[in-house]
């Protein structure tokens, strides 16, 4: 039976992993998208 448990355990790392990868996939192509804050130049 430890197969069993192994074949969940591998299962679920690789879920994990690929859902990991799709979402900083996701959170960095907003930030591409986000703009930046508008700075105004200080006056002197």
């Amino acid at each position: 039976m430890w197969y069993f448990a192994w074949i969940l355990g591998l299962g679920l790392a690789a879920t994990v992993g690929i859902l990991n990868a799709l979402w900083f996939e996701l959170k960095s192509t907003r930030d591409d998208e986000k703009p930046g804050p508008d700075i105004a130049p200080q006056p002197e």
